[in-house]
């Protein structure tokens, strides 16, 4: 099992504590406030998620061959969405970032409890954060 697999087995059994989607989301948004600060000037156009309903600022560096995420949004759920991915991919090489199954998502049942633009946010966070990884394969 590689450690992106190991990372998002551990996100799953921790969501599974929760009872309800309340908790959950409150999980999820307090990943969201422990993300290591954005610098400020990386919260420009250049690393805006496109096409998300809230701002979604992403920055990534590449240090001793791993990959290293930096992230903010103006709103906390979306903060804490990219949080998980952060989570899960952060201290990785490109290449295992690049080949890994990001389904996890759908196991977290987060989706079916999103509004359709924030569900697809998700998909555009994971998408964007593949691409920086490409950038540094």
């Amino acid at each position: 099992m590689s450690g992106i697999d190991e990372k998002q087995e551990r996100l799953l059994e921790e969501l599974e504590l929760f009872q309800d989607w309340t908790e959950r989301y409150e999980y999820v948004i307090g990943l969201g406030k422990r993300l290591e600060s954005l610098p400020e000037e990386s919260r420009d156009e250049n690393h805006l998620i496109k096409g998300c309903q809230s701002q979604v600022w992403l920055d990534a560096e590449k240090k001793d061959g791993l990959v290293h995420f930096y992230a903010d949004s103006d709103s906390l759920i979306t903060k804490g969405m990219i949080a998980l991915f952060i989570n899960v991919l952060n201290g990785e090489t490109p290449d295992a970032i690049l080949t890994a199954d990001m389904s996890f998502v759908e196991k977290t049942g987060l989706k079916e409890h999103l509004a359709p633009t924030r569900a697809n946010a998700l998909n555009l966070m994971a998408t964007q954060m593949k691409q920086r990884a490409l950038a540094f394969a």
